[in-house]
């Protein structure tokens, strides 16, 4: 019978589970999972030929009904204007460009298709995104590619700038199946710009952590002791954590400026900068100020976890070592530390995780500069994806970037992890 019983027990904790499970695949897993195959693709959102996953050889319908009417009237027009020798030129061109629609009419699917698309833009209707591309073989695309490089060489002599356009046009039509692999994460390991910035971004994680840590800790212990105004600090401390990140950073920004910046200004007159125009236009002031608007920032955050962690520690243990003659530092080292390891386990492995990832502080601050000097590993992702347009080398960088970070949280679970078992079980 308990037998059974703990059969039926697993079975509902495990229906109740479920939907915590799906959850986590569809939120965490799913876009890693989906960033990791646009990383096998040359996807290029400023090339119409690989704006898209393309496994086979295909050909772009709808530009192919724009450009190639277009290309046949302009060399209709441009052989009445040329001389004889361009003329005879402009004529084998026009024949191989007939022949290249008549070579792709033979497929019925190409044919069919070009007559909905071609009446479509006619009539100034949108092409659906279904019908816009037609798949070829490998043996049509061969034979489509060898009659466009015969259009590109005939078309080169001539100058005429919107015959080339239209040609280059032509060109942009055919598309090339564009899977690469593992092309992207194999380039990226001589890659000298990623190992730049993941530089950047452990030393600003060590860094800021670790200063947040001790700071944190330390207003910690000092707002959980009983004074007057107590509530009112609390509410204080919280505040440059309750200010949004961007605000933040332009705050920041602008404290930091080289001309009229007053923090820069004080480093200046204290001695911390030779100069306050350096503070943001070389690689260790810019990276100084960026871990100092961080600390300033997220340490109040830190400080609320241990200072949650500290209000479970019973009062009762600091006046036996009252009574046993143990001195303040004595007690913080051997009441205080010990019972606040799983606390500072958790706030590291927040902090430790989010300091990783940063960018919005980073973006607004110094942008990545100056040369890249505080460009982190999501900055380097966000300009590849964002402002190059390269969503297959982006989304290499997003999956190393979640690697990254799956290492770290594993590491500190495999160090630290068994202390939180082992308090479960004292307790």
């Amino acid at each position: 019978m308990k037998r059974k019983g703990l059969t039926a027990e697993k079975r509902i904790a495990a229906l109740l589970l479920l939907p915590a499970l799906i959850t986590i695949a569809v939120i965490a897993i799913w876009p890693v999972v989906r960033s990791f195959w646009i990383s096998l693709y040359d996807v290029r959102l400023n090339n119409p030929t690989k704006s898209q996953i393309h496994q086979q050889p295909g050909l772009n319908v709808e530009k192919f009904a724009e450009v190639v009417p277009v290309l046949k009237r302009n060399i209709a027009d441009a052989s009445q204007k040329a001389d004889a020798d361009t003329a005879v030129r402009l004529k084998e061109l026009q024949a191989k460009v007939a022949g290249l629609q008549a070579m792709l009419e033979e497929n019925e699917s190409f044919a069919s298709t070009y007559e909905k698309v071609d009446a479509l833009l006619f009539e100034g209707q949108p092409v659906p995104e279904e019908i816009r591309v037609v798949t070829l073989t490998a043996d049509e695309a061969d034979a489509v590619r060898k009659q466009v490089d015969a259009i590109n060489r005939l078309a080169k002599p001539i100058a005429d700038e919107n015959i080339a356009g239209l040609v280059n046009g032509v060109n942009e039509t055919l598309i090339s199946p564009n899977f690469v692999g593992f092309a992207y994460y194999l380039s990226f390991l001589k890659d000298q710009r990623l190992m730049a910035s993941l530089e950047n971004t452990f030393l600003f994680t060590v860094i800021s952590v670790s200063l947040e840590l001790v700071l944190g800790l330390f207003i910690a212990v000092l707002i959980n002791r009983a004074f007057k105004g107590r509530g009112l600090v609390r509410a204080a401390v919280l505040i440059p954590w309750a200010i949004p990140t961007v605000v933040s950073a332009l705050m920041w920004k602008y404290l930091f400026d080289g001309q009229n910046g007053v923090v820069a200004l004080l480093f200046e007159q204290v001695g911390i900068v030779e100069d306050m125009g350096l503070l943001l236009t070389t690689k260790a002031g810019s990276l100084s100020a960026v871990i100092f608007a961080d600390v300033w920032k997220t340490t109040p955050f830190m400080a609320l976890l241990l200072l949650a962690g500290l209000q479970t520690i019973p009062h009762s243990l600091y006046e036996a070592a009252d009574v046993d003659g143990a001195g303040k530092v004595q007690q913080f080292f051997r009441i205080t530390l010990p019972l606040l390891k799983s606390t500072i386990l958790v706030a590291l492995l927040f902090r430790t995780l989010d300091a990783f990832r940063i960018f919005d502080l980073v973006y607004v601050l110094t942008g990545g500069g100056p040369a890249n000097a505080t460009e982190t590993i999501s900055i380097y992702a966000y300009k590849t994806m964002f402002a190059q347009m390269n969503f297959g080398e982006g989304s290499a960088l997003s999956v190393i970037v979640f690697i990254c970070v799956a290492i770290m949280s594993m590491i500190y679970v495999r160090l630290l992890g068994t202390d939180l078992v082992a308090d479960g079980r004292n307790k």
